[in-house]
């Protein structure tokens, strides 16, 4: 511990280098509490306890231990920051809270009223089941951006979940120490720099036209408009079984994506994106009708509904009707949502416009879609050089290479004197002048 306490006499002398060693910049020793003659800036150091180094400083004749790292130069800066605050009288004691505390008061006072329920029940079980574990007791303010990364990689290593799925862990961490920060119960966010594990693309399966018909053929009859409807319109789960007949444009052939139902309850589409119209091919158009006329009177005014008019249960949905038609056709059993990633694979083996599949499917922009199907685009770059003589020179490139001596195209046998002329002969034959080419 170094004491920086000096007479006024020696201030001339001294001032720079005791300054400079314990605030990051020298004009702030001048804003040093006056005691008795004396100019007094306070007291710092760093140290090393049970493999972690602490900042150690002494705010208003009180000594502050405050965890920085597993390196001394976490610690130095965080001294340094510390020092700079307390010396420009800009420092605030972080509030104690512990992580648990505090995880339970974002949920109450921001993510319940912030955000959607789906996302608040994802946020919640992952507190519950990870974030709590790791970090429950411990106080809020000590909690270090290695604290963090040492949980990342265990949860990756040790506990085998996927990358994606840590990922989703750290968004809900994130945003809590962001709010931690900015309500003051920490004077700095462990987790900006904390790097998320590698995410793999993921693996995506979907139905091929035959195992399509296939896979129609095979469900109950009151569910075919049902799973028709995912295959033409790849709406999501919650979507398809939210879908009211006042969402059906019959005069547009459109469906108008307006909700998604999740545990029971009606609640707006995924994004603002979400909303959205999507076109109805003429089979489904008509399918549609065929079920309205057999439907189950349902006072939500639901498209698809059970006995009883309400909502279906997306499990048993799942279960009973979707996986057991999948092995009754004799196909492998894929997700629910790749009857979604089958429609956008119909899409784009057509052709269509990739801000049109953008659209229909309503993500967020184009590039959302490129980067998740961008690997299903037909490989048609084989054949973009010859595509490329034919949209510039037409037909002449074809006669000319099939009758290379006739359009004055050197032979072998030529001297190289006779070939530049020839040269020249073939590019103003094409339409262009010698000089285009700098010939």
């Amino acid at each position: 511990m170094i004491v920086t306490s000096i007479n006024r006499k020696e201030l001339a002398s001294t001032q720079y280098e005791v300054a400079t060693r314990f605030v990051p910049y020298p004009e702030t020793f001048n804003l040093a509490r006056l005691r008795g003659g004396d100019i007094e800036l306070a007291k710092g150091s760093v140290t090393k306890r049970s493999g972690s180094w602490y900042a150690v400083y002494r705010v208003a004749g009180r000594q502050k231990w405050e965890k920085a790292g597993s390196t001394k130069r976490s610690a130095e800066r965080l001294l340094a920051k510390r020092m700079d605050e307390v010396h420009m009288d800009v420092y605030r004691e972080p509030v104690r809270i512990v992580f648990r505390d505090f995880a339970a008061k974002w949920l109450e006072d921001y993510a319940k009223v912030s955000v959607k329920e789906s996302t608040y029940v994802s946020y919640e079980t992952i507190i519950r089941l990870h974030l709590n574990p790791a970090f429950g007791d411990r106080w809020l303010h000590q909690i270090t951006a290695g604290d963090i990364q040492q949980f990342v990689s265990s949860k990756v290593s040790e506990d085998d979940l996927s990358s994606k799925s840590v990922v989703n862990m750290l968004v809900p961490l994130k945003e809590m120490f962001k709010h931690a920060r900015i309500w003051g119960y920490v004077s700095r966010d462990p987790a900006e720099l904390v790097e998320k594990p590698r995410v793999e693309q993921e693996e995506m399966d979907f139905l091929s036209p035959d195992e399509i018909r296939l896979f129609l053929n095979s469900v109950m009859p009151r569910h075919y408009g049902l799973f028709l409807t995912a295959v033409l319109t790849g709406l999501r789960r919650g979507e398809l079984l939210a879908l009211k007949w006042g969402d059906i444009d019959r005069n547009a052939s459109q469906i108008v994506v307006r909700r998604s139902l999740y545990r029971g309850k009606f609640g707006s589409p995924k994004s603002k994106y979400a909303y959205r119209r999507v076109d109805m091919s003429p089979t489904l158009r008509e399918a549609l009708e065929e079920h309205r006329l057999v439907r189950v009177a349902s006072e939500l005014d639901l498209v698809f509904c059970n006995t009883e008019g309400q909502p279906l249960e997306p499990d048993n949905l799942i279960k009973r009707q979707f996986h057991t038609a999948l092995d009754r056709a004799g196909l492998r059993r894929i997700r629910f949502h790749d009857l979604r990633h089958t429609y956008a694979s119909l899409l784009i083996s057509q052709g269509e416009n990739i801000k049109y599949i953008q659209q229909q499917l309503g993500h967020s922009s184009a590039k959302t879609t490129l980067d998740r199907y961008g690997h299903l685009m037909p490989s048609r770059q084989n054949g973009a050089a010859h595509r490329l003589d034919q949209t510039v020179f037409g037909n002449s490139v074809r006669k000319l290479l099939e009758n290379p001596v006739s359009e004055g195209i050197p032979t072998k046998g030529e001297t190289s004197e006779a070939q530049e002329p020839q040269r020249l002969n073939l590019v103003a034959g094409a339409g262009f002048e010698p000089a285009t080419f700098g010939l």
